[in-house]
């Protein structure tokens, strides 16, 4: 059993967020089945689901001409980023009135450490209660809360009573509310964990917890010490401010010296894939790209160029990434890495969603806003798709069937 841990970890957890947020800015549409995704015709995906939508089996990340055949009658609105970013703030600012630690996950979700804020707020059972009121009154919008002695069981709790949620786990009470559940619902037990599970006999979280560690371990590596250690309600991790972050970048060596041009092309798509991925799920973009590359003789050059808006975008990075490269001398290399520096916080004022979805450049400042619009319609769910099911769930055309480089991945 896990040691006591007293209740400190809020989850919280906005309920359909961006179509609440639209339900409320037009009231009309209360009660219909809505949805924000791209355009079925131009096959779009949807990014939120309503609830009323979610009782037709319309969900995130589904195709918009899938969800129209399940609800015909379904309300698609494109999505309008800037102002969930501006609801976004409004909610973080409520969060940080109750504790300076709050690690936001998304733009609707983060986890919050109260420890410390009881003599002004009261325990933490009293501050999620007030957290949740001061959402609805002041931005009209539903939240789902749960309060637990970790991270993964304070998500856990959050998500057990959705919508309008809201969810203690005591710590005597962890097994109670862990035993029943099925593996699937551990943090880091995907589809293929969970089958292997499954071929041992394996399906609920109970079981998982009466098997020895160390034969988890055994059979599992690392990952299986971890989730043994979440099936107990054991979660180590703590609440973080997000530390400001100055570049993020990723690089390879190579066994043997690459000279060939479009491989050389292929591994910095995925680079930029992996560093774009890495900045949207931090709530971050960059605004100046850094190629950087080593010959045989072991000379490294840099490229860099600064872009006119910042973006957290694989193919605005890799169209930029691409355009240095041609100035690198066509010699063998050893080494080939991109970074991406001058970050900043996707909630700060920017001009038009940066959402680029071409290799090229626009040619005006209208056609990349339009093409940042097409790409902010599946970025989001595309994004759901891979932090459910990996990494190669989405996979650019270009890299079918090539093994994803494994590059040393840093941040600096």
């Amino acid at each position: 059993m896990p040691p006591k841990t007293p209740l400190s970890i809020l989850h919280v957890d906005m309920d359909a967020f961006y179509a609440s947020v639209e339900l409320r800015d037009n009231p009309s549409l209360a009660g219909l089945p809505v949805c924000v995704g791209g355009p079925a015709a131009s096959r779009g995906v949807i990014a939120a689901a309503s609830y009323e939508a979610r009782r037709f089996g319309v969900h995130s990340a589904m195709p918009t001409a899938t969800a129209r055949r399940l609800c015909p009658d379904l309300v698609v609105l494109p999505p309008d980023f800037d102002k969930y970013t501006s609801v976004s703030k409004e909610i973080m600012a409520i969060f940080r009135r109750y504790t300076p630690i709050v690690e936001p996950l998304s733009l609707d979700e983060a986890f919050l450490d109260v420890a410390g804020s009881e003599r002004l707020f009261g325990d933490a059972i009293e501050i999620g209660r007030r957290i949740k009121d001061d959402i609805l009154r002041e931005t009209g919008l539903v939240a789902s809360v749960g309060v637990a002695p970790t991270k993964f069981l304070a998500k856990l709790a959050s998500d057990i009573d959705k919508p309008d949620g809201f969810r203690v786990i005591e710590p005597d009470e962890v097994r109670t509310v862990l035993d029943p559940l099925p593996v699937s619902k551990i943090y880091g037990v995907g589809p293929r964990t969970a089958k292997r599970l499954e071929m041992l006999g394996i399906r609920t979280v109970a079981e998982l917890a009466s098997l020895p560690r160390r034969d988890v371990a055994k059979r599992f590596g690392a990952s299986g010490i971890w989730i043994h250690d979440l099936a107990h309600g054991i979660d180590a991790r703590r609440v973080t401010a997000r530390r400001e972050e100055k570049s993020h970048g990723m690089e390879r060596t190579f066994a043997e010296d690459i000279v060939d041009r479009e491989e050389l092309r292929n591994y910095l798509f995925t680079f930029c894939e992996e560093v774009a991925f890495y900045l949207r799920d931090k709530g971050l973009r960059g605004k100046t790209l850094t190629l950087k590359a080593r010959f045989s003789d072991f000379k490294t050059i840099t490229r860099t160029k600064t872009l006119e808006f910042p973006t957290n975008l694989g193919p605005r990075l890799y169209s930029t990434a691409r355009e240095l490269l041609e100035k690198v001398p066509a010699r063998p290399l050893r080494l080939l890495g991109i970074q991406i520096s001058r970050l900043e916080d996707v909630r700060q004022a920017n001009q038009g969603t940066l959402f680029n979805g071409s290799m090229a450049e626009p040619s005006t400042r209208q056609d990349y806003l339009k093409q940042n619009e097409k790409l902010a319609q599946v970025t989001p769910s595309l994004d759901k798709l891979r932090k459910k099911f990996g990494r190669g769930t989405v996979v650019p055309a270009s890299l079918l069937n090539k093994k994803p480089p494994k590059g040393r991945d840093g941040s600096g």
